[in-house]
């Protein structure tokens, strides 16, 4: 049920809508219909970097993937497939792939099965 802004206002256009949820603030369409973030690909050189990190998260330690030449909607799918190939949690965040532990060459062999370019990264 879409209500409108009364057109005497001069304003007009959508205010509430329950119909199709939450919508998309750069195109307006619901976000099950968006194109907006199917559009946009990483930049970058097409190489997945790995690494190990720990600082900055009280001693746990994370294996981040950066660099994925993907989608958003790919790229979360790829996160998950890691996730459930490590036995583990994880995130995708701002582009980055974060998958709790220590798992770096097992998320390289995987990565390179599956056809991307990866290479250990830091130490």
């Amino acid at each position: 049920m879409a209500k409108k802004i009364n057109s005497l206002s001069g304003l007009g256009g959508l205010v509430f809508s329950t119909d199709a949820g939450r919508h998309c603030p750069a195109c307006s369409q619901p976000q099950d219909a968006c194109i907006c973030s199917q559009a946009t690909m990483p930049e970058g050189d097409g190489i997945a970097r790995v690494r190990r990190e720990s600082k900055g998260r009280g001693g746990k330690t994370v294996t981040t993937i950066t660099g994925v030449p993907l989608a958003a909607a790919e790229l979360k799918e790829l996160a998950s497939a890691l996730k459930r190939r490590c036995g583990t949690g994880g995130a995708l965040k701002e582009g980055v792939i974060e998958i709790q532990g220590d798992h770096v060459q097992l998320l390289i062999d995987e990565l390179t099965k599956r056809g991307f370019r990866a290479k250990k990264s830091g130490g």
